[in-house]
């Protein structure tokens, strides 16, 4: 692991429904809804290539508490009981560095299901 994927600060703010995850002198804000999406756990990865369940329903999710897991990863616990994923500091680098990418395609996603998200809370 390098240290660029190492976080020196996480902060979550529960109000905003916000993670934010500080790599040197940036400073990342990722939303719970981002982050519950994106989980690595099987509910939502699947067991392999191409079984990725597509999350919705996720906009006014939040995030109850977070844990360290090890000295490789955090368990968030999200408030609709959502707590299987292990975030490991690479998987959470990445989606820091393309947050933008990663969220243009989840809506894209929603979009071709038909799917219509609720507008921010």
């Amino acid at each position: 692991m390098s240290q660029a994927s190492l976080p020196s600060e996480i902060q979550l703010h529960k109000q905003s429904r916000k993670l934010e995850l500080v790599y040197g002198d940036q400073h990342y804000l990722l939303s719970a809804e981002f982050l519950r999406v994106h989980s690595p756990s099987a509910e939502v990865q699947g067991h392999g290539p191409g079984q990725e369940v597509l999350q919705v329903q996720k906009e006014n999710v939040g995030i109850s508490n977070i844990e360290p897991v090890g000295h490789y990863a955090i368990k968030i616990y999200f408030d609709d009981g959502h707590d299987s994923g292990l975030f490991s500091w690479e998987y959470l680098y990445e989606l820091s560095m393309h947050q933008d990418e990663y969220w243009q395609t989840y809506l894209e996603k929603l979009m071709a299901e038909g799917y219509e998200r609720q507008s921010d809370a």
